[in-house]
């Protein structure tokens, strides 16, 4: 993996996890930072979920379909987290 690789996973997670926290609506508890970890680690999650499906190929670069695979990733992940604080 180099750089320009990294670099757009990080965009991507950006993206993916500011969105995902908006649907949540946990926007306001978390920081930039934690966007961004839960957007890359949801796009882990969105990926590997949807090629156990065989719908996607996972993210693969900047584009619609990688931004849509994280987001969902993120949105599992902050449901998750979201029912592990409440327990």
């Amino acid at each position: 993996m180099d750089i320009v690789n990294i670099i757009v996973w990080i965009i991507v997670g950006a993206l993916a996890g500011w969105l995902a926290s908006i649907v949540m609506k946990t926007n306001r508890q978390q920081g930039l930072v934690q966007d961004i970890v839960i957007g890359i680690v949801g796009a882990f999650i969105g990926g590997f979920l949807l090629n156990a499906l065989g719908v996607g190929g996972g993210v693969s670069g900047l584009n619609i379909a990688s931004v849509l695979t994280a987001f969902i990733g993120a949105v599992i992940l902050l449901a998750i987290l979201r029912a592990v604080r409440r327990a």
